[in-house]
């Protein structure tokens, strides 16, 4: 049996697009409040995704121990500040005059766990360039997308609409969309759980 420990859309297309059979079920832990204590105890970004990948698989793992659990996090890191889902559309809107024009990162922790121990890991960076949107393109923008953009942290989806708002990317794509998709695959052939 395989879980994946997120809500997110986009993780589970991935998923389903490669047409790996997976469970959903959400990890309910406090994301904020591990922020704020990796951030005290001066972690980066790349170990804060990977602590909060770990924490969810963990949580999920403890009410489906013989079940390979996929955690996984992503962190916007614009120069050290960390970018956390828009809570709406006007912080979707300040999200992205923000990111205009700048190059920041994306940075991913997957992990997967069983039986309350860490089987694989993986920390991915992408670094992606935003064009210089004008702010009517920006305002047309958040009108199509709407709502949906609220659930991304960076207010945009590579796979869709949000394609526009970037010039350029380098690293893995599927990482931007949330998950390192192909070594994931390799993990999960090696645990048994895809057909070799």
């Amino acid at each position: 049996m395989l879980i994946l420990a997120s809500k997110s859309k986009s993780r589970q297309d991935l998923l389903d697009a490669a047409g790996v059979e997976f469970k959903c079920v959400s990890a309910g832990i406090d994301e904020e409040a591990v922020k704020k204590e990796m951030r005290i105890a001066g972690q980066d970004s790349r170990k804060t995704s990977l602590q909060l990948a770990t924490e969810k698989a963990m949580a999920v793992s403890k009410k489906y121990p013989k079940a390979f659990v996929i955690g996984a996090d992503q962190i916007l890191d614009l120069k050290g500040e960390w970018f956390s889902k828009p809570t709406d559309l006007n912080a979707a809107h300040k999200h992205l005059k923000k990111l205009r024009n700048k190059t920041h990162l994306l940075v991913n922790g997957t992990a997967v766990v069983k039986n309350g121990s860490l089987v694989w890991f993986d920390n991915s960076v992408v670094k992606v360039k935003m064009r210089d949107f004008s702010d009517n393109f920006l305002d047309d923008y958040l009108a199509e997308a709407g709502e949906d953009v609220c659930n991304s942290v960076g207010a945009y989806y590579m796979e869709d609409l949000g394609a526009q708002l970037v010039q350029s990317f380098e690293g893995d794509y599927f990482s931007i969309l949330g998950l390192p998709l192909l070594p994931l695959l390799e993990c999960l052939r090696t645990c048994g759980e895809l057909k070799k």
